[in-house]
């Protein structure tokens, strides 16, 4: 679950994922070579979570699961959404390690009774499961990915009931690899994140393209990490929350589905 204390909305759309050819895409500027030094096709794709492969959360999201965790604390909703926004970093940067830690850390912020913590401990895990949920349409892209030979891991800023949750999703199959902000103790665009995520791949950084909607500066972060990087339009919609996101000069492609052509004619970049 993903509650940044402070959030900026993009207002894209994915309605363009079956009509835009990835041809008539321009790629990111790290994408761009000259014809003399031309990058070498990628052997390995990373991807971020929420906003690129499950929808973003909206505020309207935010908001009810607020008011499902002042039902089971006994607290107001403007206490409850204040807790977990006090808490976004800690939830995020390692300190809370599982998602017991963070249900006993909530209900400590909420000054709740100590017995509602195993109540809060389920619906924080039910909410991740849904939070995991992804699209027919891009598992689809994903398995494409995967019999193409593509390597493929997800690199996210999580929280534990997250990260816990992961392994039993839908996504978790289609992945080599998955490193979670909460078991690294960093997040993004720190350097160790994405050092991380290459070790876990065991692939070379100029072998492996990086896609995200752009929150938490990833873009620029993999970059920095030796990576191609390209953006994606923000899943989810104008409505999707954002967390640390910064301008980012190169283009975008319109969806994870489109990764598998944007590879399969990376020859002719």
């Amino acid at each position: 679950m993903r509650y940044p204390p402070t959030s900026t909305a993009l207002s894209t759309s994915l309605s363009a994922v079956n009509t835009h050819p990835v041809s008539d895409v321009p790629l990111g500027a790290s994408l761009v070579q000259s014809s003399a030094v031309r990058a070498p096709k990628p052997t390995a794709v990373v991807l971020d979570l929420f906003g690129t492969l499950v929808a973003a959360p909206s505020a309207v999201e935010r908001s009810a699961a607020a008011a499902q965790f002042a039902d089971v604390l006994d607290v107001s909703s403007a206490v409850a959404e204040s807790a977990l926004s006090a808490s976004w970093r800690a939830r995020h940067d390692g300190q809370l390690r599982s998602t017991a830690e963070v249900a006993a850390h909530l209900v400590a912020r909420c000054n709740a009774p100590a017995s509602s913590a195993d109540e809060l401990e389920r619906l924080l895990a039910q909410l991740a499961r849904d939070r995991l949920q992804a699209d027919a349409t891009l598992l689809r892209a994903l398995e494409e990915l995967r019999h193409g030979g593509v390597r493929l891991a997800v690199l996210s800023d999580a929280s534990p009931d997250i990260a816990d949750a992961w392994s039993r999703s839908d996504l978790a199959p289609h992945f080599d690899a998955a490193v979670f902000s909460c078991r690294v103790d960093a997040m993004k665009p720190a350097p160790e994140l994405f050092g991380a995520v290459l070790d876990a791949l065991d692939v070379v950084p100029e072998r492996v393209l990086y896609c995200g909607d752009g929150g938490g500066d990833e873009l620029a972060g993999a970059e920095r990490a030796g990576m191609h990087a390209v953006r994606v339009e923000r899943r989810g919609g104008p409505h999707g929350l954002a967390f640390g996101e910064t301008a980012w000069p190169g283009r975008a492609i319109p969806a994870v589905e489109a990764l598998p052509s944007l590879l399969s004619t990376w020859r002719e970049r």
